[in-house]
């Protein structure tokens, strides 16, 4: 009896010092069962106001619904979305703070030097949206698909230029990969937003446009502008009617992306319940719909795809902007 006393008073003194010397993985584990246990910090890189915000706004409600505590959004503009990204790279590696990412994040690294974040700072959550791009045209252009703009820039080398938004986004890139499949020289003109080179377009002072879907068709709509194709593989749901770019060039594949990051060393198990409850928003029907509304295709990738698409990203843009000499001051 006393042998069987003593061995019980060992081993429950025992246990606390086994807990304290549990390896990180297994307190990551414990830890992530009671997560959050206090309020998560979403960063967002852009003021308040917009389609990335309402995105932003709406997932974040779901989630919170689910969570003890609600997710706090924060904003941090500024330097072209690098304070706010850099801001979550910087950031203790715990799961309370991770941020809204767009593809801007990945060929900024490719671009643009004192970003204060590099890319194996940061670690993905999810995919949580695609924008699709569009190539339009003014509505007088002496083309109406991809086979005949082609075969217009094929006859008139030089000739042709399209807009968008800035140097070095992905439409930019988009433009420049088009020239490389398709075997044209397209010229490039960057502006300040997507409002300016909208009205340029339409001015006829320049011939074409890449830009994102929805702020493209209120122009489409109003017969000033004219949609040659969409520029990611699938036609968009909700503007079946547009060919894309791959039924004449297959594999060809641009779009924008949204997507949640965290600091490098946050624990798996934490990345994963983070996506795990954005994921699920996504699908929810009601924000399903809203999400279409904003122009954007659900995707809800989880962290292993969108790490993926992250290294694809960042091989295929930076090939495309050695190939294409592009340099931003």
């Amino acid at each position: 009896m006393t042998n069987r006393r003593t061995l019980l008073k060992a081993a429950t003194l025992a246990a606390p010092a086994l807990a304290f010397g549990l390896p990180s993985w297994a307190r990551a584990s414990s830890e992530t069962n009671k997560y959050p246990t206090k309020q998560p910090r979403l960063i967002i890189p852009y003021p308040p106001g917009g389609p990335t915000d309402t995105l932003a706004r709406i997932l974040s409600q779901r989630v919170s619904e689910g969570w003890p505590h609600a997710v706090l959004i924060d904003y941090v503009p500024g330097a072209g979305t690098a304070i706010g990204v850099s801001t979550v790279a910087r950031s203790a590696p715990d799961g309370y703070t991770f941020g809204v990412v767009n593809s801007a994040f990945v060929t900024n690294t490719l671009l643009r030097k004192n970003l204060g974040y590099s890319l194996d700072q940061l670690t993905g959550i999810t995919q949580m949206v695609y924008v699709p791009l569009v190539l339009a045209a003014n509505a007088d252009a002496p083309y109406d698909t991809i086979e005949e703009l082609v075969e217009f820039a094929r006859k008139n080398p030089g000739t042709l230029s399209f807009a968008t938004p800035g140097a070095g986004g992905t439409s930019h890139l988009a433009g420049e990969l088009l020239n490389r499949v398709a075997n044209i020289d397209l010229l490039h003109i960057g502006y300040k937003g997507s409002a300016p080179a909208h009205t340029d377009v339409v001015g006829g002072r320049v011939p074409l446009l890449i830009d994102p879907l929805l702020s493209t068709l209120p122009l489409v709509n109003a017969g000033r502008l004219k949609i040659i194709a969409v520029l990611s593989s699938e036609r968009f749901p909700s503007a079946p009617d547009y060919p894309t770019v791959a039924e004449t060039f297959p594999g060809f594949d641009v779009s924008t992306f949204l997507g949640l990051v965290a600091p490098a060393d946050t624990p798996p198990a934490i990345i994963q319940t983070i996506a795990d409850a954005f994921d699920a928003a996504l699908k929810n029907p009601e924000d399903s719909r809203r999400i279409a509304e904003l122009g954007m295709g659900v995707v809800g990738s989880g962290p292993a795809a969108f790490n993926e698409l992250i290294r694809r990203e960042k091989e295929l843009w930076g090939k495309v902007i050695t190939d294409a000499r592009i340099e931003i001051e």
